[in-house]
Formats: structure tokens, sequence, C-alpha cells
């Protein structure tokens, strides 16, 4: 299908870049010591004084990337003019201006990129009502990690076919995904599949959907070294899509990759890749109703981390979020942890930090931006969840903060936790990982309400596995549609649904060492671009014929035809089978040259016929 070929070409881009940043690295480490990466004044407005301008990067910031372009949010492009950027060491930049696709902005997309460490400043002139002013703002390069990660050469080694945890189909003996345990589905369980991305134990990783049986819908087959985060439903141009991240995951925790947008059909529609020279990271990505997507980053730079406890030379992991123009690809906003949070906020050592092991010191893993003018912000490794000003990009709210602005009530406080999402209610649910190491006895789902007036934390609902699990990484809390809770427990190979009381309605796992960064449950319906699959064996030539009918994805297929004759040109209709999971089998009544099958849906008609095979 069109992902394998798109894998293809990922992995030759990927090779040849790997060379170039080989050449990059040898002479960047023959350069001076790692510089300071957080500028002296924390929290400062990207909106220009006296204007109604938000700009990336961040005026004085000492992180952006040698790639990056100008970003001038907040006003129709046609309101600016003379834009001018020079570089102290690169000279004056000549460039040109990409409106936004929304009419609100557009990026100066410089024609070279900057140096290393240069400051650079931007100028240019905004007219606002009947009158038009200079504005001029500064910031400094970083000196972007390119100490290579280290490498895992494969992710995926095949699995004995005989495997009890690996899934085999004689219609597509390409798909080894792995076995899905049901252990408890009850009636009042949200309508539904599971969406999910297995990854690191038996079987091959990828992208997968099963239904509440535990048999397979549809999966994506990745090759060793690709992996898959995040796959779930969207809606992209008005349409639903299949969303999910896909790229290289090093140890240190984080993606280098992009975002995929597949359609009903499981065509590729389109990918979205980070802006401004960086790699999409596997933790979030949202399309938004107003042509924009949100995704997140993780941005390794050189950094003098004497000031924080840690080595001279090292490097520090910046936490990034981007909100990118899907028309034009331009980025529209940008914001950087270091620009906001302080290196002393971490629950994690810079100690041990160095230019292959970056001081994760802040780690995003959930952002979301809200329709009242607020970007809500999960950060594992300070255990705070983070409300900013979506404008000017200034925090507003630390809760959970060695330094938080909220008091946290009883039951309140996370560790480590991932996917805060604002409900409509503006309650916010989180998945609170707990550890690892372990400070919470258990992994879990919870909803809490914060009072801005009282600066107050109040734990509203509770949700967690009867059996217990601790989750030292990766998780989800999804509240579907009929108010039930769906929880994907991460690094535990767990999925489970629960009653707004806390009733255990669904529940399955994979395999013990299988991890899946999210799951999901959402309403879908697939129609593939591609014919069904079929299979056929028959102990001799008088023998009847036994038939194995798939259809990878698609979610209609009531029952299955099979059609049998002595040619090609003259099958006809011989028997019947309704739909038995994943692969259906039926026999031909005799011995069959030829034979097909044909996909039926619930009204009896014919969706699509396979291809012809020999009995």
């Amino acid at each position: 299908m069109a992902g394998g070929l798109l894998v293809v070409l990922v992995c030759v881009a990927t090779i040849a870049y790997g060379a170039k940043r080989i050449v990059a690295e040898q002479a960047a480490y023959r350069g001076p010591a790692a510089p300071q990466c957080a500028p002296s004044t924390l929290n400062r407005s990207s909106v220009l004084p006296g204007t109604s301008l938000s700009v990336s990067p961040l005026p004085d910031s000492l992180d952006s990337s040698p790639h990056t372009q100008i970003s001038l949010l907040g006003v129709p492009p046609s309101q600016l003019s003379q834009i001018e950027v020079n570089g102290s060491l690169s000279g004056k930049h000549s460039g040109h201006l990409i409106a936004y696709s929304q009419g609100d902005g557009a990026s100066f997309v410089p024609s070279k990129k900057f140096l290393a460490g240069e400051y650079v400043t931007v100028t240019g002139k905004i007219k606002q009502a009947a009158r038009t002013s200079r504005f001029v703002f500064h910031f400094t390069v970083s000196h972007p990690d390119l100490f290579p990660r280290p490498k895992i050469t494969s992710n995926n080694p095949a699995p004995p076919s005989a495997s009890s945890e690996v899934q085999s189909f004689h219609s597509q003996s390409q798909l080894r995904p792995p076995v899905v345990h049901v252990t408890s589905d009850t009636p009042q369980s949200t309508p539904g599949y599971i969406f999910t991305a297995p990854y690191s134990g038996p079987g091959q990783d990828g992208p997968m959907v099963f239904d509440n049986s535990g048999n397979l819908v549809w999966f994506d087959p990745l090759p060793g070294g690709v992996e898959a985060t995040n796959l779930q439903v969207q809606t992209y141009e008005g349409q639903p899509v299949l969303t999910w991240w896909q790229g290289y995951i090093p140890p240190n925790g984080f993606g280098e990759g992009e975002e995929m947008i597949y359609n009903s059909s499981y065509q590729q529609v389109t990918r979205v890749d980070a802006g401004n020279g960086y790699e999409a990271d596997l933790h979030d990505f949202h399309l938004s109703s107003n042509g924009a997507a949100l995704l997140t980053v993780f941005n390794p730079i050189r950094c003098d981390l004497t000031y924080a406890g840690g080595p001279r030379d090292a490097a520090v992991n910046d936490g990034v979020f981007q909100e990118i123009d899907l028309k034009t690809r331009m980025v529209r906003r940008e914001w950087h942890s270091l620009d906001h949070v302080p290196l002393s906020e971490s629950h994690s050592s810079p100690l041990s930090s160095s230019t292959t092991w970056p001081f994760d010191y802040f780690h995003i893993n959930s952002v979301q931006q809200n329709s009242a003018g607020s970007t809500l912000l999960s950060a594992r490794n300070t255990w705070t969840l983070y409300e900013i000003n979506t404008q000017t990009g200034q925090t507003l709210i630390k809760a959970g903060s060695k330094h938080g602005s909220i008091k946290m009530e009883k039951g309140t406080a996370t560790a480590y936790q991932h996917d805060a999402v604002e409900l409509p209610n503006g309650t916010i649910s989180i998945f609170d990982n707990g550890g690892v190491p372990n400070v919470h006895p258990q992994s879990r789902g919870i909803i809490i309400a914060l009072n801005q007036q009282k600066a107050t934390d109040t734990l509203l609902a509770s949700y967690e596995h009867p059996r217990p699990l601790s989750s030292g990484s990766q998780g989800n809390f999804q509240i579907l549609p009929d108010g039930n809770m769906f929880i994907g427990w991460g690094s535990e190979p767990y999925v489970s649904e629960f009653s707004t009381t806390g009733g255990l309605l669904f529940d399955a796992h994979l395999a013990s060492k299988e991890e899946s960064y999210r799951s999901y449950r959402f309403a879908w319906t697939g129609t593939p671009s591609y014919p069904p699959s079929i299979a056929a064996s028959s102990a001799s030539s008088s023998a009847p014929v036994t038939v194995y009918a798939s259809w990878n994805g698609a979610t209609g297929v009531a029952s299955w035809r099979l059609l049998a004759g002595a040619s090609p040109s003259t099958l006809s209709t011989v028997a019947s089978a309704a739909r038995s999971g994943f692969e259906t089998t039926v026999s031909t009544p005799g011995p069959a040259a030829y034979v097909a099958v044909q996909a039926l849906n619930e009204a009896g008609a014919v969706m699509s016929t396979s291809q012809t095979v020999a009995g």
C-alpha cells in the first residue's frame, strides 16, 4: 500500500540526512564550549510593545533554530512592510513574505540559514489603524546538539510463526500483529473501535485498529527502526481522517519523524512536518478547524549547565510546540520551554547530562489550544500543567510545579503525568503515571477542577485498574461522547473503559512486552481503496477448495460471497458465509479451478471483489 512506499522514501531520506549530519557534527565539535541557553529574563511576551504583532523567535531568546523563519502573527500581511533581517555573523538576509492562509499574518522566509551563536536583528513596519510604526526585535541562534543519538538497528525481529502472541492470516501473510486478549466486555461499553500503535513486543509494530472482541480491523506494519504513535480519528477539511506520528524513537524518549494523515480509504492525504528545520516529535498532534495543526518538537541544544548544577559542556532538551499553517506549511507560532520555565523546576537531574544524553528537564507531552485564548501544556519531568496565554506565550498558571501558583488539594498532585485535556465544562482530564520512580502506588486517570480565583485544584474523579498498573511512561485518558472513560495505559499493554462511577466496562491487553504510547476508542467507517485479499488451498485436484477472505481496514463487511468456476471468466456463486473476525473461511462444495470472493454489506450489496486465484 501507499504507506509502504512512503516508509521506504522516509528511510532513504533519513540515510542521506544522516550522512550530512555526521559531517556537520564533526565541524560543530571543533567549536567552542557550550553557551548559555536560557535568557536572563524568563516568560517574556511574544507580542511586540505597542502592536498586536506576536512574533517568533521570541524577542531576546537564545534557542532559535539556524533554519528559523520569522513568524509575524496578528495583522493582515498587507499591513507589514520593509522587513529586514540581519545576522551579526551572516549579514543581511534577503527573503520573502509568505502569507498565512488564515489571513492574519505572514512568515519572512530567509534565503539562507543563520549561523549558530549569532545575534539576529529584525526590523519592519506595521500599519495599525491610520498609523504606521516601526518595530524591532532581536534573538540569538542556538548551537544545535548534533551529537548522534544511540541507534537501534532493529526493533522488530521476525517472531516465530507459531507464537501464541502473534496473529497470522492465510489471506494476508504479510501481517503479523500482536494478539489482543479481551478479558472484560459489557453491553455498557461505548460503540466504536480501539485505536492503538503497538511496538517493542512480539509481532510487527505499526498503527492498529481492533474491535471489542479483539478482532483485527486494520493494521499497517512498519519496517524495523520505524515506529508509530498516537493513532486517532480527527477531522481534516471536513472529513474524518486517521492521523498518527511515524518515525524514529531514540532511547532518549522523544520522536524524530512526521505526522501522517490518511482518509477513510486508507490513502495518504498528506503528511505534516515540523517547521524551522526541526523534526516532529511523537507526543501530540492536533488538527484545528482554521486549517492549522499543532505539534510538539524536542529541540536538543548545546548548553552550559553549570548554573543548574550540571556539566559545562552538555546539552538540554528544549520543549517546543508549533502551530503550522497546513496550506502554506509556514510556522504561525512557536513556543519554547527554555524561554518560560526555569531548569530548576525539573524533577530530573542534570548531573549526568551530556551531548549524547541531553538534560531532559521539561519533556512536553501534550498541548491543547482552547477557544478562550489559552493553551494547556503538560510537562512530564516538571510534574506540572501550564496554562499559557496563546497570543503572548506567557505562563499564566502552574499546577503542580515546585513553584506553582495553584494549591494542590488532596489527590490532585501528579507525577510524570501525560495527556492533559481541558474538557468542554472547563475541568481537566489527566493520565497520572505516578512513576517511575514510583511516587504513587499505581497509575490512574483523574479529572480535576482548577479554581483560578481561589488558586486551588480539586480532585473530582479518579480511575484505577482493578489489577494495579504502574505505567512508567506514556498513557492517555479519553472522555467518550457518552461520558464513559477510556484509558490507554502506555508502557503497560492494557486498554480499559470505565463508567462514570468507576465500573470496569471493557478491558483488553496485548503481549506483556508490548507498549503503545496512547490508545483511544472512536467511531470509524473504513472502506479501503484496494480490493479484498484471498488465499485458497485444496488437498487435491478433486477435493473442495478452502478459501480465506479478508479486507484490511473494511468496517462495513457483513458477509462474503464465494465465486468459483472452470476459468476466470466463468465464475459463479457457489457459497457464502457471514463475516467472522478479520479473516473468514469458506469452502467450495466441490473442486474448483479458480475462485474469487466478494465483500457484501448488510444490505447484500457488493462492496468489492478480490482478484481471481487458482483453486
